[in-house]
């Protein structure tokens, strides 16, 4: 029988910049990629709150270059990251006729939508490319980086999904501006999950200017030293496994009990943004490591003060239920081919992966955060 082989390998090149005033008509960075042409097109899919806060401002920057531009709005929040919106999409793309090449989607929103059109451009044509444009705190630390996209299923975070990568990405801190302080306390969990699992310098600057950099809403002269070590952070551990090879990864810190329980909140009485839910999932970690004579009871006592003054809970009912975790925990298995490679911190800024988490620990880790949230 006759046998063929076939290895060959899909270069990646994306750049992620960080561009200030991006819709500015004196910033042509957002045209520098795609076919230069006249009567250049887009198709710009925005999150529908940030059209209503900066529609004037795009708009009049694509009118400034004689771009003929076609509008989609979508909806942001977890609960909207679904099937029937990237259905919708798709179809507003075939409406537009989409060049297969030279006309990038620009996406311009937070983590939600930007997942919904990377999902959607990896689909139509087998692969347009597109351009993602962050416009919160936690797309811009944590979104910007990573090569995935994805929606919902069956009540499981990111469950349909594809490794799809932009062909550039552009970060505006201004957008931050218009975050309310609960927005920007969720994405500062993922830039708290970074600094603990390995960044001992980040954290002292959460540590010491954690509270005027939410109050400020990252106008703060630290905020881009914070900003640039959480990114700087993210691709050194992406750029060498972006397609997940090895399914040890520090970036999943915060990630290995969060996803079904921020899931299940969406619906109760005290929903959990997902940069909470990482950040319950990090403090349910660290205790963990300390259970197991790793975090000295020093590190942990400042882990949880600087989380309190990051104004992130430090502990939710769904964090107290053990049968619960024990079901995040046997899900994040099948994700990792039935390994636990749990993310502990031994100290602040260095960690370690185990996969020897055991039912009876777990209760006591429960109870142990119960009772710091009682003191």
């Amino acid at each position: 029988m006759n046998e063929w082989n076939i290895n060959t390998s899909l270069p990646i090149d994306y750049t992620i910049k960080i561009s200030n005033d991006l819709f500015s008509v004196n910033n042509n960075d957002l045209l520098q990629t795609g076919e230069k042409k006249e009567n250049m097109r887009r198709l710009i899919v925005i999150d529908k709150n940030v059209y209503e806060l900066y529609s004037k401002k795009i708009l009049n920057y694509f009118n400034h270059y004689d771009v003929k531009c076609s509008i989609v709005l979508l909806e942001g929040g977890e609960q909207n990251k679904n099937l029937d919106a990237l259905m919708y999409l798709l179809s507003e793309i075939e409406k537009f006729g989409l060049l297969r090449r030279g006309e990038p989607i620009i996406a311009i929103g937070g983590g939600v939508v930007l997942d919904i059109v990377g999902q959607a451009a990896s689909m139509f044509r087998r692969g347009v490319p597109y351009i993602r444009i962050p416009t919160t705190l936690l797309g811009i630390v944590d979104v910007s980086v990573a090569a995935k996209t994805g929606i919902n299923f069956l009540e499981r975070r990111n469950r349909i999904g594809s490794y799809y990568p932009p062909i550039a990405v552009y970060l505006d801190k201004i957008f931050i501006k218009t975050q309310n302080s609960l927005e920007i306390s969720s994405g500062m969990g993922e830039i708290l999950k970074m600094a603990i699992v390995k960044d001992n310098k980040l954290f002292e600057l959460l540590e010491t200017y954690g509270e005027e950099l939410l109050e400020t809403k990252f106008q703060h002269e630290i905020s881009d030293e914070v900003i640039e070590r959480s990114i700087i952070g993210m691709i050194e551990e992406l750029e060498i496994n972006l397609w997940e090879k090895n399914l040890k990864r520090l970036v999943d810190f915060g990630h290995s009990f969060s996803p079904i329980i921020e899931m299940r909140s969406i619906n109760t009485e005290n929903p959990l943004t997902h940069g909470q839910a990482v950040t319950l999932d990090v403090l349910y970690s660290c205790l963990i490591s300390k259970s197991r004579g790793m975090l000295s009871s020093e590190e942990v006592k400042r882990i949880f003060a600087t989380t309190k003054r990051l104004k992130l809970p430090l502990y939710h009912p769904l964090f107290g239920n053990s049968i619960l975790l024990k079901e995040s925990l046997s899900d994040t298995m099948k994700h990792r081919n039935g390994k636990q490679n749990l993310p502990i911190p031994v100290r602040i800024g260095k960690s370690i992966f185990i996969n020897d988490f055991k039912y009876e620990e777990l209760i006591q880790i429960c109870e142990q955060l119960k009772e710091k949230n009682e003191k």
